[in-house]
């Protein structure tokens, strides 16, 4: 049996852009994609802490550095620049894996400057 679990977290990240015109998607700095243990064209669980949206897409690389946070495509219409969001990825273990399971998890500043949470 596998259990379902948070893998890694972006915690209140800020959203920089939003661009409907685009096949869909995240866009998020490689930079925190990597502190929080996510991979490029992973799924991922997007809750809009802002007005309580919450989508299912997958993350696209954004430039190093960039602090950026572009939400792309039709769910571009229910983020606005400097919504707060919670960024999430799961995974799947099985009960001896979860036993000694930490996910990856980052807290951002309203710039989007980032630090890991233990």
């Amino acid at each position: 049996m596998f259990v379902k679990a948070l893998k890694g977290k972006i915690h209140r990240a800020r959203v920089t852009q939003t661009k409907i015109d685009y096949p869909g998607s995240i866009g998020i700095d490689v930079e925190m994609l990597k502190a929080a243990g996510i991979q490029n064209y992973e799924e991922v669980l997007v809750a809009n802490v802002t007005n309580g949206e919450r989508v299912e897409t997958y993350v696209v690389p954004a430039p190093p550095g960039s602090k950026d946070i572009v939400v792309l495509g039709a769910a571009a219409r229910l983020f606005s620049p400097g919504d707060i969001v919670i960024i999430m990825n799961f995974a799947y273990y099985t009960p001896e894996e979860l036993n000694t399971h930490k996910p990856h998890i980052i807290a951002c500043d309203e710039h989007n400057h980032f630090q890991f949470v233990k």
